[in-house]
């Protein structure tokens, strides 16, 4: 079967992407991890010791950044749809975050461990129709920041991946209510064509 224009785009953007490249050089299992790079360059939120759940963790490169920047006397809990090879200092749960039983897993895992930050690079999959597609990504967005308000420390912080559109801008103005200060930004290593946007809540009130 012959490769639709559509494909051949994107292999060859791809293959010319310089953060792939970089990703391969450090190691890191996909480009994505520069955007939590960027991201803590920017805000500076990753300590040593830090409780942490990463979800829609796989292939794996945040909670690799993770695992290296906070060193082993922290926890890191991880969780996604899909297998996610083993990470150093990584504890990995399989499952839909969307369902009860699920969360009722990853709080069990926790136990008592009160959480210093909730990422979450978590996005349906993507249709190509804008408004379901961002429909979607929002629903993901507000469990994410339910899971970060219910488990975060006072002034914990919060970082979650979105998509620019209708729905956004009250997003935004919810997560403001739970945090002390919020920021929308765009990586650098985001490619310019996607509409993805990070939001960033600090100081969990």
């Amino acid at each position: 079967m012959k490769r639709s224009k559509t494909s051949k785009s994107w292999m060859n953007e791809h293959v010319s992407d310089p953060y792939v490249h970089k990703a391969k050089l450090a190691g890191y299992r996909s480009r994505a991890a520069f955007k939590l790079l960027e991201a803590n360059e920017k805000f500076n939120f990753l300590t040593k010791k830090m409780n942490v759940v990463d979800l829609g963790s796989a292939p794996g490169s945040w909670s690799q950044v993770i695992s290296q920047m906070t060193g082993c006397n922290g926890n890191i809990f991880a969780l996604d749809l899909l297998e996610m090879a083993p990470i150093k200092n990584v504890e990995f749960l399989k499952g839909d975050f969307r369902e009860q039983e699920m969360l009722d897993s990853l709080e069990k895992k926790l136990g008592k461990t009160s959480l210093d930050l909730v990422i979450s690079d978590m996005a349906p999959n993507i249709s190509g129709i804008k408004t379901s597609d961002q429909a979607g990504i929002i629903h993901l967005n507000e469990l994410a920041l339910q899971f970060s308000t219910d488990w975060l420390k006072p002034n914990g912080c919060f970082l979650v991946k979105s998509f620019v559109g209708a729905e956004f801008d009250g997003f935004v103005a919810e997560t403001r209510k739970h945090f002390e200060k919020v920021t929308t930004f765009k990586p650098a290593s985001s490619r310019d064509r996607s509409s993805e946007i990070f939001v960033f809540g600090r100081n969990k009130i």
